[in-house]
């Protein structure tokens, strides 16, 4: 018997050589699995950077803050309105023509107009309170406690010479307001009616100097709006 077999022999040899080649194999993949990795992550990067971009951000302004209110004013509570009864504000101009009716109002208080107490005040008025009078709206005569009156030793208007030794006679009603000093306020004159011009003219020269005692409502002086007729009589 032979103690090495040729073939045997022969196969060894042959399985050698193929691991040495199957391990230089290996390590070339390996290798080359290694460089392309290593060269991937190169590219990775390479392309990162190139996509890294860089904005500036810019400090926005802030808002302007909003203005604070004004503080509100001082409350000043309104005296009490004492009882009474309430006046209305005469018209200077009177309409010709009936004023659309508002049926959004309050309706009115028929027992605030009584007459009975302060004028000023109202029915559910408070006992003693003072009644804040309005010296700029004038008032009726029928609204003041004392009507305007004129003043002593104040003459009337004068004849016109011309009317008289004509014998023509005539009236004259005519309209304005009295101020708090008791003067006549021309603006406000208005001749309501009259049977001649030069009759108008004689009244409006007398109430341009005329002096009166000017009305009063609660103890202090309001203007009042006139209607006064003037007659020119040749018998007085």
């Amino acid at each position: 018997m032979f103690n090495n077999l040729l073939e045997s022999k022969a196969k060894k040899q042959k399985r050698l050589g193929g691991s040495v080649t199957s391990i230089v194999l290996h390590v070339a993949v390996v290798a080359a699995l290694i460089v392309v990795t290593k060269n991937a992550g190169i590219i990775e990067e390479k392309t990162k950077e190139e996509k890294l971009d860089f904005v500036e951000v810019k400090d926005e302004p802030k808002p302007p803050e909003p203005e604070k209110p004004p503080p509100p004013p001082d409350v000043v509570a309104a005296p009490p309105p004492p009882k009474g009864f309430q006046v209305l504000s005469a018209p200077i101009e009177i309409p010709n023509i009936i004023p659309e009716i508002d049926l959004s109002k309050k309706v009115t208080d028929e027992a605030d107009f009584s007459g009975k107490g302060v004028a000023g005040g109202t029915s559910k008025g408070v006992e003693g309170g003072k009644a804040v009078v309005q010296t700029d709206q004038p008032y009726f005569d029928f609204q003041v406690e004392k009507p305007v009156v004129p003043a002593p030793g104040t003459a009337g208007p004068n004849y016109p010479d011309m009317l008289r030794s004509a014998g023509i006679e005539g009236t004259v009603l005519a309209q304005f307001v009295v101020d708090t000093t008791g003067r006549a306020d021309m603006s406000t004159y208005k001749v309501l009616k009259s049977d001649n011009d030069l009759f108008s003219t004689s009244v409006k020269n007398y109430l341009g100097r005329a002096r009166f005692l000017p009305a009063e409502v609660g103890g202090r002086k309001v203007k009042q709006l006139v209607q006064q007729p003037f007659q020119f009589s040749l018998n007085r």
